[in-house]
């Protein structure tokens, strides 16, 4: 019913429009518009247009449409905004990763400067210590090698002075005095020996 006062109303202005355009009066005094006028055919249309678009309930229907659409596309915003929320998420996680990556580098990097450290400073400690021990083993071979020397001299020069001796005492003593000599000299070298 409501359907009908709505055409009725968008048909009276065209049809008072048509009478005054060419229409033909009725009986009653009465309006009806010919179909020769072209305004009240195209206005007769399109209402009949409209009303198989009522009909069909094409509006409720592009209505419907326009929801579906509406709904699917809040939908991808909300889809969008939660994989934003995650995205920012796995942001602030690597870079709290890598913060600790960081941190942690920077950890190995002094515990390694330490120890390199500690390393350098044990074998300064090594090295002194070598260089005292070489320096000992040096000053020993140094001391057994004057002591040596000292010692050849002496025995040269023991021989040396037996030799001479030998040469003097030969030309002073007899057979006999160089006998007593020679026991008296090997009672002395026992004696020093001993």
């Amino acid at each position: 019913m409501r359907r009908l006062w709505i055409l009725a109303a968008l048909l009276a202005p065209v049809a008072a429009h048509a009478a005054e355009e060419g229409g033909y009066e009725t009986p009653h005094g009465l309006f009806a518009p010919s179909l020769t006028n072209t305004d009240f055919v195209v206005a007769i249309g399109f209402l009949l247009f409209l009303a198989v678009l009522f009909y069909f309930n094409v509006p409720g229907t592009l209505m419907g449409l326009l929801d579906k659409r509406a709904k699917q596309i809040e939908s991808d915003l909300n889809e969008a905004r939660a994989l934003r929320d995650e995205a920012q998420a796995v942001l602030a996680s690597y870079e709290r990763k890598q913060r600790e990556v960081a941190e942690q580098a920077e950890r190995i990097v002094a515990a390694a400067r330490s120890e390199a450290e500690n390393a350098a400073e044990l074998a300064k400690a090594d090295l002194q210590e070598s260089i005292e021990r070489r320096l000992k083993a040096a000053e020993e071979q140094i001391t057994n090698a004057e002591q040596r020397a000292v010692g050849r001299v002496r025995d040269r020069a023991v021989e040396v002075a037996v030799a001479a001796a030998a040469e003097v005492l030969k030309g002073q003593t007899s057979a006999t005095e160089a006998n007593k000599l020679i026991d008296a000299s090997i009672e002395t070298v026992g004696q020093r020996l001993n």
